[in-house]
This record gives structure tokens, C-alpha cells and sequence, in this order.
């Protein structure tokens, strides 16, 4: 009885030990200048892939993470690299532009397991940018509007003047 109970606790000890070894490897979110390709000086290196141009003087940012074990798929990999780095530009109140990826490349083997890393910006949001747009039409409408009143003397100056003040003070 006090045997089983030495292997049962030499199992359970070893639990943690297999989890930790199981475990994949991830990043933080770094600044690309600041930081090094986790690929540069790998023995498996990776396939870049430029998807599109950095904004100019926006700050980049790179993520690292790979899978725990062969079986891992690559894409499952890429994906929760993307969604971290969504994530992060989402609490800045910002949307995630993807610049660059390197991905490994398969076999994926001891040693080369999937990996990925993602170099991206935090841009503002484009529905905000759309909206300011929007709101900006709309103004512009209102006062062509008043102008043509104004023009065919619907309107005196002192009353076009008042509703151009209007117009121009909404957000």
C-alpha cells in the first residue's frame, strides 16, 4: 500500500514536469527596433512575407510564439499571433496592420516546430476615420445649402452668418 502511494506521488509530481516541457514558446510584444527576429540566428530559418508598408513614423512591434510540438498546426499558430496583436492594438483603441510574417518553414521536427512571428503597427481606426469623413459631407452639404439661400435672398447675411456658426460648432 505505502509503494502505491510513493508511485502515485512520483506520478503526480511528474505531471507539472511533462506540462511544462509540453509547453510552446511566446513572446512579448516588443518593439521591432528594440528587438531581435527570433529567426536571425536559428538553425531552421523562416519564409518572410512583406504584406504591406509601415506608415510613416509609426512605432512597429514584433511577436514571437511557437507551437509545443510538431503536431501543432502552422496556421493554428499564425492565428493566435494575429489575435494577440489585434488584441493589443485594440486596448490601445487602435486597429492592427500586419507589415511583415516569418513563418517556419515544414518539416516541422524536433527542433523546428511551427513558429511565427509578426511585425505590425497600431493605425487609428479606419471607421473613425470614415465617420470624421461622413461628418465632414454633412457639413459641407448644411453649408452649401445655406449658401444657396443666402444667394437668392432667402437668408440675410446676419441670419447665414448665425446658422454657419451653427453648423461649424457641431462635432
Amino acid at each position: 500500500m505505502q509503494e502505491q502511494a510513493k508511485v502515485l506521488a512520483v506520478s503526480f509530481s511528474l505531471v507539472p514536469v511533462l506540462v511544462l516541457i509540453g509547453c510552446g514558446q511566446t513572446s512579448a510584444i516588443q518593439a521591432s527596433d528594440k528587438s531581435t527576429s527570433h529567426f536571425a540566428n536559428a538553425t531552421f530559418k523562416g519564409e518572410t512575407t512583406v504584406l504591406a508598408e509601415a506608415t510613416k513614423g509609426s512605432e512597429q512591434y514584433r511577436l514571437f510564439q511557437q507551437g509545443a510540438t510538431g503536431y501543432v498546426s502552422l496556421q493554428s499558430v499564425r492565428d493566435d499571433v494575429e489575435l494577440r496583436a489585434s488584441q493589443f492594438c485594440d486596448r490601445k483603441g487602435q486597429s492592427m496592420n500586419a507589415l511583415r510574417e516569418t513563418t517556419s518553414v515544414p518539416p516541422h521536427i524536433l527542433g523546428n516546430f511551427p513558429r511565427a512571428e509578426l511585425e505590425f503597427e497600431c493605425v487609428p481606426k479606419p471607421m473613425a476615420a470614415a465617420a470624421s469623413a461622413q461628418t465632414d459631407d454633412a457639413k459641407f452639404n448644411k453649408l452649401s445649402n445655406l449658401k444657396k439661400l443666402l444667394d437668392n435672398g432667402t437668408l440675410t447675411q446676419a441670419e447665414f452668418e448665425q446658422e454657419k456658426k451653427k453648423v461649424l460648432a457641431q462635432p
